[in-house]
């Protein structure tokens, strides 16, 4: 029997993976695509959400698998800060038009007009341009079950969540009332105004992502991938200067160019790349296995200055 990889396209050969580490992707991918079917199948109106990071990018190859040969039936959803790097927002675009997903993109306009951002408004800028621009295209396409790509290794507050997420009226989330998933068992049953988040890699390292787009000839967002870019220093993380018309210089701040990548990918201003010369998946899988920081060590807007992750979940933010 062929193997085959995202929308049934053959697997590539020679990834370097051993016949173990394949066979634990396989038990992966076959969770994540039994929490697709089975949370469609009682959906009402699903959206997946789609950053255009490795980890949504990986959860939409899934997605495709899950329905191959049909397309998946639901629409990719994007919360656009207007603070996203300019090469994400372009492989945003060519992903959704190669794949033939629907796209829908939603920002804040009010929030844009007001001039909000991350340089000046820390907490309240996520809250504004993220929180509130998802509750409201959740409550306007009346989505009942949205997918999301987060994992429980990314932070310790995502550890606390299930597979299924339920979420209140309002979209908030209480860790005291989630529902117990004995024997992979997933209830999705909502109360009126209630949905559910979804996470099909809640089982998944960040190892296992680079692994399984390695071994399936995924392509990812070339910020994940060291190039010369132009960077300013910021406690200890560099700060590429996406838009320069739009960067804020402090005193002593000098832009420099240094070659390096994004393990997790944010708004701009706000999140550190690290120094690197991985330039290919099997170099960045090397680095990663010798790291001895976080994923998410360059989220800036992850610290307690600016809200806990925790917090914002309660209030919404995925």
């Amino acid at each position: 029997m062929t193997t085959t990889g995202s929308g049934g396209a053959p697997l590539r050969e020679g990834a370097g993976l051993t016949a173990a580490r394949r066979s634990h992707l396989g038990r992966l991918e076959s969770e994540a695509i039994h929490i697709i079917r089975e949370s469609v199948a009682e959906a009402r109106n699903p959206v997946m959400l789609f950053s255009a990071g490795k980890d949504s990018t990986v959860m939409a190859h899934l997605a495709l698998r899950a329905f191959y040969p049909a397309k998946p039936p639901f629409p990719l959803l994007h919360i656009d800060s207007t603070w996203e790097f300019a090469t994400l927002i372009a492989f945003r675009d060519r992903f959704a038009a190669t794949h033939g997903f629907r796209l829908i993109v939603r920002r804040n306009e009010q929030g844009l007009r007001e001039g909000i951002n991350p340089f000046d408004h820390g907490e309240r800028y996520t809250s504004i341009m993220r929180t509130e621009p998802l509750k409201a295209a959740l409550d306007e396409g009346g989505f009942d079950v949205i997918f999301g790509g987060a994992r429980r290794d990314e932070e310790k507050s995502r550890a606390k969540e299930r597979v299924v997420s339920i979420r209140n009226e309002a979209h908030a989330w209480d860790p005291r009332q989630q529902r117990p998933e004995l024997w992979n068992l997933y209830n999705t049953r909502l109360l009126p105004g209630h949905s559910a988040r979804v996470f099909p890699l809640s089982n998944w390292t960040e190892m296992d992502v680079w692994e399984y787009a390695l071994s399936h000839g995924i392509e990812l967002c070339d910020l994940y991938f060291a190039q010369d870019r132009p960077v300013v220093e910021r406690a200890g993380a560099f700060i590429v200067v996406d838009e320069p018309a739009r960067m804020r210089l402090g005193t002593g701040d000098a832009v420099k160019s240094r070659k390096v990548r994004f393990r997790t990918l944010g708004c701009w201003p706000v999140t550190g790349a690290v120094e690197s010369d991985a330039t290919d998946l099997a170099s960045v899988m090397a680095e990663t296995l010798a790291a001895s920081t976080s994923e998410r060590q360059g989220r800036m807007a992850d610290t307690e200055e600016g809200g806990s992750l925790e917090r914002k979940k309660k209030e919404g933010y995925f």
